[in-house]
């Protein structure tokens, strides 16, 4: 009887970690670390990708393996705008993202789907606000299905089943970041095989879902561009807005939820705490209530 784990490397941000897979495990599920939009910046262990400013398009994104039949991939809108019309492109093609040359497309739908070997679907903006979860999947016949609350929706059919198939997303339209969460495959009628690593919880997308841009983390030291995914830091102490650093600051809300960098940021643009919208930009006195937490 065969071992029914292995043991196999992945690769979180900069560090790499080792994972027990058992003998159901498609394996990971994350972004293509090199063929990504102009405006796409990834994170979380290449499961996290979100624009880098608030545009409608450059946001392509690819799976950074194949993907298999029926293997129904699952994400997490994080981040929505209401500037922009549309949302999220899904889909497949049989194009490695190493075979890409950069920059990309600006957009799936019509500068990759008018090549050989591309097709995507539009999903509808009321699927694709923050929170939503939805998924798809190609079938053995070749059609792309789209997955939303428990109901299942046939979109294109005609895909090439030939040849290895990438998943295709291009973050569109109002949709500002996605999630990777996990995909599963049904085998016959008694067990399913899922994707790996498990996903880790992020901070509810409704805590900062009113903000329309995202922080600028260029100066932070290398050392503290770690993700929660690495240091295991509890939900509660990551600054909402980043997602990155520990929440070391206190509003006069009472809420601690920043870390020192996005707490001038979010006062200088947004002046309201990203958790329960408190006014924190008044004057010069409202400033005296932070409390750095050292």
């Amino acid at each position: 009887m065969p071992w029914p784990y292995s043991m196999r490397i992945f690769k979180f941000g900069k560090s790499e970690v080792s994972h027990r897979c058992s003998s159901r495990c498609v394996g990971p599920l994350t972004f293509d670390s090199q063929a990504v939009g102009e405006k796409i910046r990834l994170s979380h262990g290449g499961r996290l990708a979100e624009k880098t400013e608030n545009t409608f398009k450059n946001g392509l994104v690819f799976s950074s393996r194949p993907v298999k039949v029926q293997e129904k991939i699952r994400l997490r809108v994080e981040r929505d705008s209401t500037i922009w019309d549309g949302a999220l492109r899904v889909g497949f093609t049989t194009v490695p993202p190493s075979a890409r040359s950069l920059p990309l497309p600006c957009m799936s739908i019509p500068n990759l789907t008018d090549k050989p070997g591309h097709w995507a679907v539009p999903l509808d903006e009321s699927v694709c606000q923050a929170g939503s979860e939805l998924e798809f999947w190609v079938s053995s016949h070749g059609s792309i299905y789209v997955g939303v609350n428990n109901e299942e929706y046939e979109r294109l059919t005609g895909v090439d089943m030939k040849q290895p198939l990438w998943a295709m997303i291009d973050i569109y339209g109002q949709t500002r970041s996605i999630l990777f969460l996990d995909s599963k495959k049904n085998k016959k009628l008694l067990y399913h095989r899922r994707s790996c690593p498990a996903p880790e919880p992020l901070t509810s997308p409704d805590a900062y879902s009113h903000f329309r841009s995202v922080p600028d983390v260029s100066n932070f030291r290398r050392d503290d561009c770690i993700s929660c995914l690495d240091t295991k830091m509890p939900e509660d102490k990551i600054c909402v807005v980043c997602m990155v650093k520990e929440a070391r600051i206190t509003l006069p809300c009472g809420h601690r939820c920043l870390c020192k960098d996005c707490n001038f940021r979010v006062c200088e643009q947004f002046g309201t705490c990203p958790l329960c919208r408190h006014t924190i930009r008044a004057s010069s006195v409202v400033e005296r209530w932070f409390i750095e937490v050292s």
